[in-house]
């Protein structure tokens, strides 16, 4: 899908999905599925190096993560998120970190988070360079030293009023997509209907124009479960399951069996 097609969507009143993907397997998936978008998320620190917040992850892994994503879906619009840190120097730092996802990692855009004025210069900055970028609001997980946990954002109305002007801020400045999360679904749907791009929710309620889902949540492979995810399967448990009867079998010299071998032609 082609950047101005998602703008299109909005306007014809079609919802738009995206995907958080990490490794070939993933990509390939969801472009088979029809994802309209994949996320090569910040999120990998948490669910596939293991850590406890998004801060630890670096430029380079999400180059490379990205690089594996685009093997599988070769098609679909791919976004990169910013790590901690890429975009909170100066502009020109900014500029060859953006750059290095859209180059080397074969990404479409770039995601940052925030809506001070510094980073509305770094939308800005990206945008001169011909790089898309998606904004994301509420929620950001890489200001988690700041929040303390990971809460609903945005409860009062004095900080929905700073919201909504961050969002207009970031259209202003040319972003082409705004992720909002973690927020109340009334401010999601009120955001949605003043911005004339794309806003995709996640934990933002039913009214946005898309949601987003990290893949590990959504197939039940995280032990995180906010109220917001949808678990469609339970997909630890098969896999625990099957790995558990995988042991099982060679302990008891059940595998392999004929059928798994080769045996001398005759």
């Amino acid at each position: 899908m082609k950047l101005d097609n998602f703008k299109e969507r909005k306007k014809k009143n079609e919802m738009i999905t995206m995907l958080t993907a990490y490794d070939y397997f993933s990509g390939q998936i969801a472009q088979q599925c029809g994802v309209d978008l994949i996320l090569v998320g910040d999120s990998l620190g948490m669910v596939i190096k293991g850590e406890a917040s998004t801060i630890n992850v670096s430029l380079d892994e999400v180059v490379y993560h990205t690089k594996a994503v685009r093997k599988g879906a070769a098609d679909t619009f791919i976004i990169a998120d910013m790590p901690y840190m890429t975009y909170h120097l100066d502009v020109n730092t900014t500029k060859l970190n953006a750059a290095k996802l859209i180059i080397e990692g074969k990404a479409n855009a770039v995601k940052l988070e925030g809506g001070t004025d510094s980073r509305i210069e770094a939308i800005k900055a990206l945008i001169d360079c011909q790089i898309p970028v998606c904004g994301h609001l509420g929620l950001t997980p890489q200001s988690i030293n700041m929040f303390g946990d990971y809460r609903l954002q945005a409860k009062v109305d004095a900080e929905q009023e700073i919201l909504i002007q961050q969002a207009l801020a970031i259209e202003a400045a040319g972003a082409f997509m705004l992720v909002l999360e973690c927020i109340p679904e009334a401010l999601g749907k009120k955001v949605s209907e003043q911005l004339s791009i794309p806003v995709i929710g996640i934990g933002a309620g039913r009214f946005t124009d898309g949601q987003v889902m990290v893949w590990h949540d959504i197939l039940g492979m995280s032990d995180i479960a906010p109220k917001f995810v949808k678990k469609y399967v339970d997909l630890k448990q098969i896999i625990l399951e099957n790995v558990t009867l995988y042991v099982e079998e060679v302990n008891e010299k059940r595998f392999p069996q004929k059928e798994n071998v080769y045996l001398p032609s005759m």
